[in-house]
């Protein structure tokens, strides 16, 4: 008797965020496989008596291969079990929910995917950041800051003359390279900008300023991964007290920052 893997999304961080189908599922779960960035209080909704299974990545570490994961989604369930694959934000948004799912189908193992909230969105979202807005931006772009390859590079002309805004997502490593990769190819050193971290968690935290401080803004500030990255003219909207910032400073250049 063949078991069934749920793809859920998690959501980015706060357990109310969690889909009502994705709660059922965990409800019913046999077996949790989850991520490092996953809110861990979410693995206490499973029975008692299911397994919890921890694959979590680490940046430049990753101690359970995807393959390995893969491998183990389709022995669990063969063995009749309801897995949960419960991935941070929405498991086809920069997961691998994707290559879970080719695997599987074929194999013939029964799967399917349980959407959820992604930190693209409800990062900008959780400091009053709307991602499109009809004076500002009718379209957003979603982009990763981590490359399969060394030497693999967005499209910075194309992105640093799109309309609307762009979002980073798992970008803090590359934070320069992003700022100099738009300026470079036209973007405007002005440009609204914003980093928020742990968006939607007790600890969240946020800054804002310009393209051409940013990065010295979330030094100064003590901002680091997980974070979500914002460019663009809706970043005048981010609503300070959402921030998670306690206080706020300048550098001489319109540039904003707080610290909690």
């Amino acid at each position: 008797m063949s078991g069934l893997v749920s793809l859920v999304g998690a959501g980015p961080g706060d357990p109310d965020l969690l889909t009502v189908k994705g709660l059922r599922r965990l409800q019913e779960a046999d077996a949790v496989v989850y991520d490092r960035l996953v809110n861990e209080s979410l693995l206490s909704l499973a029975p008692d008596s299911a397994q919890r299974i921890d694959v979590g990545k680490m940046p430049h570490h990753h101690p359970v291969k995807q393959p390995a994961i893969n491998e183990m989604l389709g022995s669990l369930a063969a063995q009749g079990k309801r897995v949960v694959r419960l991935q941070s934000g929405d498991p086809f948004v920069f997961g691998r929910g994707g290559e879970e799912l080719a695997y599987l189908r074929e194999r013939h193992i029964a799967v399917e995917v349980v959407p959820g909230i992604t930190s693209a969105v409800a990062g900008p979202g959780a400091v009053g950041i709307p991602v499109t807005h009809r004076d500002f931006a009718s379209s957003f772009h979603v982009i990763t800051g981590h490359h399969k390859s060394a030497d693999g590079q967005p499209d910075w002309p194309t992105l640093a003359h799109a309309e609307g805004t762009l979002i980073f997502v798992m970008g803090m490593e590359t934070l320069p390279s992003i700022v100099a990769g738009l300026i470079a190819n036209g973007k405007s050193p002005a440009t609204p900008t914003a980093v928020v971290q742990r968006a939607t968690w007790p600890n969240q935290r946020a800054v804002s300023g310009d393209l051409a401080h940013i990065v010295q803004l979330v030094a100064a500030n003590g901002i680091g991964a997980p974070s979500v990255i914002v460019v663009g003219e809706v970043v005048a909207l981010m609503n300070d007290d959402d921030s998670g910032n306690s206080g706020e400073g300048g550098d001489g250049n319109g540039a904003q920052g707080g610290e909690a």
